[in-house]
């Protein structure tokens, strides 16, 4: 089975599995991650926002124009941030590493 990599918030980091066709949200709430989706994943907040390792972000499908309109609330938004809620786990993301940025 696939994994996925969080560095928390502590800088601490965890490996879990990633079974396809699942959200890094999705994945993150199912190993009690602190990642939040308040919207459930329906593209309505930005409160799964997350860092994708820059040697990954490559290797992600393009954010859409309404993901990149909610990423605009995100706090601390960098240059690969994306929601969680929009990156689906796929053979070609095994191993895939994502941050969880700093609360504001």
């Amino acid at each position: 089975m696939p994994s996925m990599t969080f560095i928390q918030r502590d800088g601490s980091s965890r490996t879990v599995e990633a079974p396809l066709g699942l959200s890094v949200l999705e994945i993150a709430h199912r190993n009690d991650i602190d990642l939040e989706g308040a919207c459930e994943g329906s593209l309505a907040c930005a409160t799964c926002h997350v860092v994708v390792d820059p040697g990954w972000a490559p290797k992600l499908a393009t954010a859409t124009e309404d993901e990149e309109d909610m990423l605009d609330l995100a706090f601390g938004l960098e240059k690969t941030s994306r929601l969680g809620c929009q990156i689906v786990i796929t053979e070609a993301l095994d191993g895939l590493v994502v941050r969880l940025p700093a609360t504001g």
